[in-house]
């Protein structure tokens, strides 16, 4: 990830990430630290191996609904970039701990600092349409918990949509089956999309703690694509990419639909948290899954710099 004139700006921070093991946590502490920022992150017991050590982060060993654990993540930072969340379950109960009362706990912990840090929360854009899924509901329900009890906190939420890049691993197996000439399209492929690029959401925190102090509210990002992208916008960007025709497997929606159904049974059965369910499907085959960035761009100067063209090159390469 590039350097940019945001590094020489910020390295009296300290910033508190959660989910720092996954896709986007690694990303984002990766490129704080690159900016001088000194970072402490939350991992769960269970993911202590996926810890690493590098100059000017730490780690706090706990759980997001542990109270002493987040005291002592929030302890005299600046600001806290919540990333954590849970994308897979049977029911709403199962996405509660990571998506609805991780917020409420940090936004508690973080009210009672003697210096209240500013607080960006990673939600997701599935929140827009929250009638679709369990997953949506929570995320939804997350942010209005933060709305609702933020009090003196200087808050921000992001709503990504897709985001994808190196070391992602849900959708990196369908862009793999299309760099080899086959797209798995949904119902057909009639919807509209947007997509971000690892390094511009990365980029998007970064901004919001260099200009975001007075960026309250709830903002959209993508990666600029006006009205989005549709199935066979990707697929003619992979056949130049690729130079070999690439085929579209259309999968109806019933079929979809029926898989789902017996996943999620299966996964009540044996206990496992399922990621493709009937919410899952309906999401899949949502019409409108399109951002509009201007909001967040006018109040933080940020402006994303990768298309899908040269995400997909980075993220395939």
């Amino acid at each position: 990830m590039h350097k940019t004139s945001h590094d020489t700006a910020l390295p009296y921070l300290t910033v508190a990430v959660t989910g720092g093991t996954g896709f986007i946590g690694r990303a984002i502490i990766h490129r704080l630290l690159q900016a001088g920022v000194q970072v402490r992150a939350l991992v769960r017991p269970a993911s202590v191996p996926s810890c690493y050590e590098v100059f000017g982060l730490s780690w706090v060993c706990g759980e997001l609904g542990d109270e002493t654990s987040l005291r002592q993540l929030l302890d005299g930072v600046s600001a806290v970039v919540h990333c954590a969340g849970s994308v897979r379950g049977a029911s709403l109960e199962d996405f509660v701990p990571a998506n609805i009362a991780s917020v409420a706990k940090i936004v508690q912990v973080a009210s009672s600092q003697v210096v209240i840090p500013r607080l960006l929360l990673i939600s997701s854009l599935a929140a827009r349409s929250p009638d679709l899924s369990d997953y949506a509901e929570s995320k939804r329900q997350g942010e209005e918990v933060l709305r609702s009890t933020a009090g003196a906190i200087n808050w921000t939420i992001l709503r990504p949509p897709v985001v994808y890049g190196p070391g992602d691993r849900e959708l990196l197996p369908l862009l793999q089956w299309i760099r080899r000439g086959l797209a798995f399209v949904p119902r057909g492929g009639v919807g509209r999309f947007s997509m971000i690029y690892i390094s511009d959401l990365v980029e998007a925190v970064l901004s919001w703690l260099h200009h975001g102090g007075g960026a309250t509210g709830c903002y959209e990002i993508d990666d600029g694509k006006v009205g989005g992208y549709s199935w066979d916008d990707v697929c003619s960007i992979a056949v130049e990419l690729y130079q070999r025709p690439v085929r579209r497997i259309n999968i109806a929606r019933g079929l979809l639909s029926s898989a789902a159904a017996l996943n999620l049974a299966l996964a009540r059965l044996v206990g496992y948290r399922p990621m493709l369910t009937p919410g899952k499907v309906r999401e899949l085959c949502h019409d409108n899954w399109v951002c509009d960035d201007r909001a967040f761009g006018c109040v933080t100067g940020w402006h994303p710099q990768i298309g899908l063209r040269e995400g997909l090159l980075r993220t395939l390469s």
